[in-house]
């Protein structure tokens, strides 16, 4: 199986989940081994490359309809800290769902996502965050990626009910050498990581759902260009 996996903060539990999950040794490799940002992760996913993984919303549009996805995403339910708008200009070439939800804002400035917007925030920068703002018009969650699967799906779905049972609503518990390992790859503080983690949350119920939605009709109404292969 060709997994991808996002490489920030935000999947650390996952991490966990997977170390932890009774898998062969050689799939947890697998699980482990394609590492990229969003962006990157929908283009091998639309094209073939990957079989699963988390893919951005926006990238997730036809997975989504097609019922090939599971019910864990990365969520927000207000402030996320790691999708921002800072002054400036230009589009995040890391994140397809974030610059389609600048749009959908109607926001202008520069989006910076994941570690990268983490150390803005703690560097004292000034931005908007995006998570809080959609948050203050909608009052529903948002889905920033979604667990999809091409194959293997029966595996992705397990992996997924494991997953949210134990961490998708829950304060995460992350063993103490993967934090610090964490904490030493980014340039955060551990307490700082963990303060982060309890801005994301994992488990895609009813309400989740409607911000999906929500999203996808604001971008069909706008006529956002999604994410395809040619």
């Amino acid at each position: 199986m060709r997994f991808g996996k996002i490489d920030y903060l935000n999947l650390l539990p996952f991490d966990v989940c997977v170390k932890a999950y009774p898998l062969p040794s050689y799939m947890k490799k697998c699980i482990m081994l394609k590492k990229s940002y969003p962006a990157k992760l929908n283009q091998d996913f639309l094209f073939g490359r990957i079989d699963a993984g988390f893919i951005s919303s926006i990238a997730g549009y036809q997975s989504h309809y097609a019922h090939k996805v599971c019910p864990t995403g990365i969520i927000a339910k207000g402030a996320v800290w790691s999708v921002i708008v800072k002054k400036g200009s230009g589009f995040d070439y890391q994140s397809d769902t974030s610059n389609a939800l600048l749009q959908v804002l109607g926001l202008q400035g520069e989006v910076l996502i994941g570690d990268r917007a983490l150390l803005f925030k703690h560097n004292g920068g000034e931005f908007e965050d995006m998570g809080a703002l959609w948050w203050e018009r909608t009052e529903l969650p948002f889905v920033f990626g979604r667990l999809c699967f091409r194959a293997h799906g029966e595996l992705i779905e397990r992996i997924s009910k494991v997953f949210n049972k134990h961490y998708g609503n829950k304060h995460k518990k992350i063993p103490y050498y993967i934090l610090m390992a964490a904490a030493r790859r980014s340039g955060l503080e551990s307490w700082y990581i963990l303060e982060y983690l309890e801005h994301i949350f994992y488990a895609i119920g009813a309400k989740e759902k409607r911000g999906l939605e929500r999203f996808y009709r604001e971008v069909r109404l706008k006529r956002i260009k999604r994410p395809h292969r040619f």
